[in-house]
């Protein structure tokens, strides 16, 4: 199981290249970041390889992948229904029985430090409780490829480093990890880099 990219490049309309001759393999059981400023192309390059946009230039291979999830910058639940309950869902709907689900949801609660908040409501959890709920309810959903847009964009130090303590069990069971950052911390939290800054420079010289 593997994603390839192959001389990607994008740009909109006759705006200039945001990337180009980007070349890259990712692998499972890694997280990757993937950093540069803001409009370097960091959710864009999620969203070709997600299958949602398509490069201007290259190619992508999703070698083994059947399920792709998103978990996205804004944490979006239902408010009334518990933490729980959000995480449970996916496995209900891969044909799991009631209680087995909430077994296992509670499980990854308790190992993205959730547990506190199992029967609280979605509209009573803090901006971290909220992000790390999106994340536990991602790889509940067991894709292949984890894609995961700048997770800490919208918090605090303190609370993103909670986040961040939480990045390298996103990878466990074979899952192949790419995140969105610019957080130098989440960075640091990832097992590689891929900094699409050197891939601007390519598109500059074209």
């Amino acid at each position: 199981m593997r994603v390839e990219v192959q001389g990607l490049g994008h740009r909109y309309g006759d705006n200039p290249w945001l990337f180009r001759e980007l070349s890259a393999a990712f692998l499972p059981e890694r997280t990757y970041a993937l950093t540069g400023p803001s409009g370097s192309g960091k959710s864009t390059l999620l969203s070709i390889i997600a299958g949602w946009e398509a490069p201007d230039e290259g190619a992508v291979n999703l070698e083994g992948i059947k399920k792709v999830n998103w978990v996205f910058q804004s944490p979006h639940g239902m408010p009334q229904r518990s933490a729980l309950d959000h995480v449970a869902h996916p496995y209900l709907v891969s044909g799991m029985t009631v209680r087995d689900a909430e077994v296992a949801a509670m499980s990854l609660l308790v190992s993205f430090q959730l547990a506190h908040t199992a029967e609280r409501a979605f509209s009573s959890l803090s901006g971290g409780e909220a992000q790390r709920l999106m994340l536990a309810r991602g790889v509940a959903a067991d894709p292949q490829l984890l894609l995961v847009d700048e997770p800490t964009a919208q918090l605090d130090h303190a609370t993103a480093r909670q986040i961040n303590d939480i990045i390298g069990q996103l990878a466990a069971g074979g899952r192949i990890v790419l995140i969105a950052t610019h957080d130098a911390s989440t960075r640091d939290a990832c097992t590689d880099h891929l900094d699409l800054t050197q891939f601007a420079f390519a598109a500059e010289r074209s």
